[in-house]
């Protein structure tokens, strides 16, 4: 992974934050993204480079605006010319049933699950050389009450993986699934999420030697 280009988005925390120390271990250097939490994502920046990383950068990012997408993409092909990998990891839910979500709660899932991960995708495709990591969820591969709306968007995002390895048969695509991982959305009950991490990195390294396009369940691979 040395000299790699990893952009992770949603990288402050959770999952993400995880994905990003494990590419460090490998001296990558690490393009860290946040929303709101600038400075848990600047400890992940920190921590990046203690555990290996060769350089890191910041950049704060918001799925549901055009702008922010294109300017974040902009400023890391700006500073480092390619995305090697791009692992789409931002993600929200709202764990309710659907007659109780409002029509924000339910725009902010598929605008940020969905349309924000095929945006940033899109701004990133004409750059990255490698392979791009959808995180999707074992809520995409079967339907769960109280979890209508992240469902929707989860099946949605392994049918875009599907379609876009048909696409860029250059670059190696995959959706990663995790089942329930112990982060802020499940009350941090659940898998470490440093195993997710791991699954990620090995994919990206070609450990699992599965087509591009395919799916890779967690809880499958993890022994």
């Amino acid at each position: 992974m040395k000299s790699k280009i990893v952009l992770v988005t949603g990288s402050s925390v959770g999952i993400g934050r995880e994905t990003a120390y494990q590419f460090a271990q490998e001296n990558a250097t690490v393009v860290v993204t946040y929303y709101k939490e600038k400075e848990e994502a600047e400890k992940t920046c920190k921590t990046c480079l203690e555990l290996g990383a060769a350089d890191t950068s910041l950049v704060t990012l918001n799925l549901m605006d055009d702008n922010s997408i294109l300017l974040a993409v902009d400023e890391v092909v700006k500073e480092h010319n390619k995305i090697d990998i791009l692992v789409n990891n931002a993600g929200t839910l709202s764990w309710t049933l659907l007659q109780n979500q409002s029509f924000m709660d339910i725009a902010t899932q598929v605008r940020t699950n969905l349309e924000g991960l095929i945006k940033m995708t899109r701004a990133c495709l004409p750059h990255v050389k490698n392979t791009i990591i959808n995180i999707g969820s074992i809520a995409g591969t079967v339907g769960m009450e109280e979890l209508t709306v992240l469902c929707a968007t989860k099946f949605g995002v392994r049918g875009f993986t599907q379609a876009l390895a048909k696409e860029v048969p250059h670059i190696n695509v995959y959706a990663i699934n995790p089942d329930f991982i112990a982060t802020r959305m499940t009350n941090f009950q659940g898998r470490p999420p440093e195993e997710v991490a791991r699954v990620v990195v090995n994919v990206a390294k070609g450990r699992y030697e599965l087509p591009s396009g395919s799916d890779i369940d967690v809880w499958k691979v993890v022994v």
